[in-house]
């Protein structure tokens, strides 16, 4: 038997995760950028990560065709950020502050941390496509992270 796909909801609401953005350039050199929490560690030797992007989610082709792609993981002042790429498709780079990484992609201002990756495997995974890239570069900074809990966000401080 399958669980509700609402009660399935509700019970990995209760999962506190940071928040991320990705970001990738296409092959028409054009930025696409999308919040997502289903990222996680995958080896550290070698240094492999994953992440889970929705066939219809507006970053899916992009991620798809791109060599490689950026996870910017967010500060705790970063709630709007978090919203702006969330939101449906807009431009949602406008008016946001990046720069360029050693990959291409766009690292996010103030970021708590941000990872460069080489994409290495896109394997299917129901509605989603999860996309495995190995870190190339990384850079982290002093701040508390962004959490998601409950369908809201949060910050703690250490």
């Amino acid at each position: 038997m399958t669980i509700d796909p609402d009660d399935f909801r509700s019970v990995l609401g209760r999962f506190a995760t940071g928040v991320t953005v990705v970001t990738a350039r296409d092959t028409a050199s054009v930025d696409h950028g999308l919040t997502v929490n289903s990222f996680t560690s995958l080896s550290l030797a070698p240094p492999l990560v994953l992440v889970c992007i929705d066939h219809e989610a507006s970053l899916h082709p992009a991620m798809t065709a791109c060599s490689h792609f950026a996870i910017n993981i967010l500060a705790s002042g970063q709630e709007a950020l978090a919203r702006r790429f969330a939101a449906p498709e807009t431009d949602r780079f406008e008016g946001v502050g990046f720069t360029r990484g050693m990959c291409g992609a766009p690292i996010l201002d103030d970021v708590l941390a941000y990872l460069e990756c080489r994409a290495t495997q896109a394997i299917p995974g129901g509605d989603h496509t999860i996309f495995i890239g190995e870190v190339e570069h990384a850079e982290t900074r002093s701040a508390g992270p962004l959490v998601f809990y409950r369908g809201g966000y949060a910050q703690i401080e250490r």
